[in-house]
C-alpha cells in the first residue's frame, strides 16, 4: 500500500475520533507541533526508524515532539500507531491530519511578506480582506524580507499578489532589456 493512502486513513480516523470527543482543535495543535518537530529536528526520523529502540522509548520521544501537554487522544493514537508498526509514517499522518482539519474547518493559509515589519492593525486588515474573499478563516503568517525593497507580497490558497518594489523594478528592466 502507498504511504499517502495509509497516512490519510490514520489521519481520518484520528480526526473522526477527535471530532467526536470535541478535541479536534487540541489534536490539531499536537499534530502541528509534531509535524514541526519532524521538519526541524532531522534526527527525529532517524531515531524513530531505529529498530533497536523500544516502543516505550519511541512513544516518550513522540510525546515530547508533540508539545508540552499532548491530549490523551494524541497519546492513544501514537500508541496505536506504534503497536501497528507504522512509526515510519507518523510524519505523514500528522501532515495529513493538518490538511484534513483545515479542510473541515475551512481554514486557508495566508502569508504576507513585507520589507519591514508591519503594524498589527495592517496585518489584521490584510487578514480580514483575505477572509472576506475566501469565506473562510485564515491562518496568517508574516515574514520580513528586506530583499523585496518595499511594498508587499500576499499569498493565500493558490493566489499570489506581488506588489513589491523588487518585482516592479524587475518588470521594468525586462521591458527595457
Amino acid at each position: 500500500m502507498e504511504i499517502g493512502v495509509i497516512s490519510v486513513r490514520y489521519a481520518r480516523a484520528l480526526l473522526k475520533g477527535a471530532t467526536d470527543a470535541h478535541l479536534e482543535d487540541t489534536v490539531y495543535r499536537d499534530m502541528q507541533t509534531l509535524a514541526a518537530s519532524y521538519a526541524n529536528v532531522e534526527q527525529l526520523r532517524q531515531t524513530m526508524d531505529n529498530p533497536m529502540l523500544s516502543k516505550e522509548s519511541k512513544l516518550s520521544l513522540l510525546l515530547v515532539a508533540s508539545g508540552e501537554a499532548p491530549s490523551s487522544l494524541t497519546k492513544s493514537f501514537l500508541g496505536i500507531v506504534l503497536d501497528n508498526g507504522r512509526e515510519d509514517i507518523i510524519q505523514f499522518m500528522a501532515n495529513s491530519y493538518i490538511t484534513l482539519y483545515r479542510k473541515q474547518k475551512n481554514i486557508i493559509r495566508g502569508k504576507l511578506t513585507t520589507a519591514v515589519a508591519v503594524l498589527p492593525a495592517t496585518e489584521q486588515k490584510m487578514r480580514s480582506m483575505v477572509e472576506s474573499k475566501t469565506n473562510g478563516t485564515v491562518e496568517f503568517e508574516t515574514e520580513v524580507n528586506p530583499d523585496i525593497i518595499g511594498g508587499f507580497i500576499l499569498e493565500y490558497d493558490t493566489y499570489r499578489m506581488d506588489a513589491s518594489v523588487k518585482s516592479k523594478l524587475n518588470s521594468i528592466l525586462t521591458v527595457l532589456g
